[in-house]
């Protein structure tokens, strides 16, 4: 009897030690074969090697995905991988593919595999949907993190805890997304198609895919930029930076009419969690005009969502007063491809993310959105005057307040007639009114 109570505590003792070493993880891969995983899309060769799996690119085929059977929700994913350094690849999680939908191409969040001099590894890429959400050029910190050379491992990290999304790529803290457009799906691992130019034949081997699906916390630090897609909130990480929401989400408070003490009483409107300009048309004609925070500032970066109908046309600015409460530096909102304006000025500076007459923004459009989609803006003041417009997480525009070059520009454009234009020490973040819809949301701000 004492040796059988022995050797029970003994299993016991042995049992606490396994579980506490593995701590809920799980392999995705038996080190085998693909049992477990099937193939989506493309004709990439998928197959094991050495306790690995192995994807090879083959010619005239679409993107590739080796997909897990099971769907995941909460988890941590944890794997290596090894990639040709002419290759692109990508992590799915939480993605869909049903044959109902774009004939069963996968579509989602994609992790991002990318040893090109770009280097966006980490950062987070919307699969076949919404394109890019995080580059890493919102945090370039973490572009040396990825090993080049083709024979290294790189150690991928992905944390999806509820809304909040997060990679690390070999212990350096990638991307933070906050979102909620697909909350479950499969796991997959890309063989990108490649091009004509391209020999088939490049190799990307995984290995050490192991899952965590319970006891999950997610990791709040405030130690990367936060994309929150969230409409109208912060995250606790956010608070830690020092953002503040300039808009509710629900009423008008904290703003007004430009050159006034209250908020006009047509041409806006707090409604469906946006701040909305109302379009003045024959029909329904309304007497709108520019609105201003309460609050003014220096030193700054400032978030913000807008969504325009089609042929609109608005802006945001910032330093404003020297000439009229509503002169002032713009960012431009505009629709390029339907408002003239686009195509007035020079060389494009009055299109979307633009200097309004002053810089050309300089972006692709992949990093655009159309009419009636949401775009994030962005305006960076630093204390040196270093001023930045960023546009769907990537930077547009770059120039110095008050240097000889932006003095320059200024007197050639239409606001030479204005004494030291834009260089107010502080002023309120305005909206424009243009007689057009557009809405706002995520108005968000901190001071630097």
């Amino acid at each position: 009897m004492r040796k059988i109570q022995i050797l029970l505590a003994f299993l016991l003792f042995v049992s606490a030690v396994s579980a506490k070493k593995n701590d809920g993880w799980v392999s995705l891969f038996n080190g085998k074969d693909l049992s477990g995983w099937h193939q989506l899309n493309g004709q990439a060769n998928y197959h094991v090697e050495k306790g690995e799996i192995v994807g090879t690119t083959v010619s005239n085929t679409p993107n590739s995905f080796l997909a897990t059977d099971n769907d995941y929700s909460d988890f941590i994913l944890e794997l290596d991988l090894q990639v040709a350094n002419e290759m692109n690849s990508g992590i799915q999680f939480r993605s869909i593919s049903k044959p109902e939908v774009m004939n069963g191409r996968v579509h989602g969040y994609q992790c991002e595999v990318d040893p090109s001099a770009r280097a966006w590894s980490g950062g987070i890429y919307d699969e076949a949907r919404r394109g890019w959400l995080y580059t890493v050029e919102l945090n370039p910190a973490a572009k040396p993190a990825f090993k080049l050379g083709g024979s290294e491992w790189n150690h991928y990290r992905i944390e999806c805890v509820g809304s909040s999304i997060r990679t690390w790529l070999n212990g350096i803290p990638v991307a933070y997304v906050l979102d909620d457009m697909t909350t479950s799906g499969l796991i997959a691992l890309q063989v990108h198609s490649i091009g004509k130019d391209v020999q088939p034949g490049k190799q990307i081997r995984w290995k050490n895919i192991r899952i965590k699906t319970t006891n999950l916390k997610a990791t709040e630090t405030a130690d990367v930029f936060v994309v929150n897609l969230l409409p109208n909130t912060l995250c606790q990480a956010e608070k830690e930076q020092g953002w503040k929401m300039l808009f509710d989400g629900k009423t008008t408070s904290g703003w007004k009419a430009a050159g006034k003490e209250i908020f006009p009483a047509e041409g806006w409107k707090a409604e469906d969690g946006t701040l909305m300009a109302v379009a003045n048309t024959k029909e329904k004609p309304v007497k709108g005009t520019d609105i201003v925070s309460d609050e003014k500032f220096s030193a700054f970066d400032f978030q913000f969502e807008f969504n325009f109908a089609e042929g609109a046309n608005s802006g945001v600015k910032y330093f404003t007063g020297n000439g009229g409460p509503s002169i002032g530096l713009e960012y431009q909102v505009l629709d390029d491809k339907k408002h003239a304006d686009a195509k007035m000025g020079a060389a494009g500076n009055r299109t979307m993310g633009s200097l309004y007459d002053l810089i050309p923004a300089e972006k692709q459009e992949r990093f655009t959105k159309p009419a009636n989609e949401w775009n994030l803006g962005r305006i960076v003041v630093y204390p040196d005057n270093r001023v930045e417009h960023w546009l769907n997480g990537m930077k547009v525009v770059e120039y110095v307040r008050g240097s000889n070059i932006y003095k320059a520009l200024v007197a050639r454009s239409k606001y030479a007639e204005f004494k030291d234009f834009g260089m107010v020490k502080e002023a309120p973040i305005l909206l424009q009114y243009h007689n057009d819809q557009v809405k706002f949301r995520s108005l968000k701000i901190r001071k630097l």
